[in-house]
């Protein structure tokens, strides 16, 4: 089982370049030459290399996550499956992200919550610190950066909508294929939480 991190306070949604990544990939260029893009020749356009390599290495994690199939499915579709297959991509990635759509997200959305709050994320944050002595041992300033983090993510895949000073629930309409991709490559849970639907 992979550890807890809360590496995600370093993390964006980064779309575009996640998805300027699947398709090098799916058109077969090697990590070599996708690192000398985004590296060396500062795709990014970070200011320094240090931060550049990071990124680079935060976006090839994800990617790797994905198989031929679903990178062929992210390429086909329209953009709102695109930003779902990010998500997905960042929840395979990091296993607290997971646990939280799973645990609070598909949760509210089961119970036909309206949105989700600051205090939602707090009591999570809450109940796996007792549950686990990694995330006990973090900062109260950690917790407020990843808080943060999650609102981010959540509203720029869609999943979350902002309607004044409230971040509304917004579960996706999944695309068929990426639907039928989840059930046959044993990822039920995944879409139980990110549709709420019990399959």
């Amino acid at each position: 089982m992979k550890k807890y991190s809360s590496g995600l306070v370093s993390e964006a949604f980064w779309f575009i370049e996640f998805k300027k990544m699947v398709i090098m990939r799916h058109q077969g260029c090697t990590w070599d030459e996708i690192r000398e893009l985004y590296v060396e020749q500062n795709m990014l356009a970070m200011p320094r290399k240090q931060r550049a390599m990071r990124i680079y290495g935060y976006l090839k994690g994800r990617v790797e996550t994905l198989d031929a199939e679903i990178s062929e499915i992210f390429i086909n579709s329209d953009l709102q499956t695109q930003k779902t297959v990010n998500i997905i991509s960042i929840a395979l990635k990091n296993r607290l992200f997971y646990e939280f759509l799973y645990e609070v997200y598909r949760e509210k959305i089961q119970t036909g919550a309206s949105e989700i709050t600051h205090s939602d994320i707090d009591s999570f944050f809450r109940k796996k610190q007792e549950q686990d002595k990694t995330i006990g041992a973090w900062t109260e300033h950690t917790f407020k950066r990843l808080k943060g983090a999650y609102f981010t993510l959540l509203t720029e895949s869609g999943l979350l909508k902002t309607q004044g000073n409230k971040k509304m629930i917004n579960p996706p309409v999944l695309d068929e294929s990426l639907e039928a991709y989840l059930i046959k490559s044993g990822s039920k849970q995944l879409l139980k939480a990110l549709t709420g639907v019990d399959i």
